[in-house]
């Protein structure tokens, strides 16, 4: 058994596709009409076959509530796993990416967190 594909809700599917290539490059990986949304999957480009994350419309009355009680809490929705977290929170700075949590030395590992701007902060993070 093996992830295959998780999720993080969007407020807004294009928005969040823009954010999460251009911004945090990863790459489309698909893009299906499913009703009025789309099955929109990313992928790392480092492992292009490996887990997708499906930006999934936050439709669900739940997922506005779950999705704002968290970021209320300062609390990440999901982890992706960086090199180097000093070096991608001055990259994405750059690019005008916003950050709730500076680069922070947390003893064997180092986090950051960013606002994704489709409702959800998600952490940066890298073993030492």
């Amino acid at each position: 058994m093996k992830i295959n594909i998780t999720s993080v809700y969007v407020d807004d599917q294009a928005k969040a596709l823009a954010f999460y290539t251009d911004k945090l490059g990863f790459i489309k990986k698909t893009d299906v009409p499913a009703g009025e949304f789309r099955w929109l999957t990313v992928a790392s480009p480092a492992e292009p076959d490996g887990v997708e994350l499906l930006l999934e419309p936050s439709e669900h009355p739940a997922a506005g509530t779950f999705k704002n009680a968290l970021v209320a809490d300062g609390i990440p929705f999901t982890q992706f796993a960086v090199d180097d977290v000093y070096a991608e929170v001055e990259r994405l700075k750059g690019l005008g990416v916003t950050f709730t949590q500076e680069a922070t030395d947390m003893g064997p590992v180092v986090t950051a967190v960013l606002d994704d701007t489709c409702g959800n902060l998600i952490q940066l993070a890298a073993m030492k």
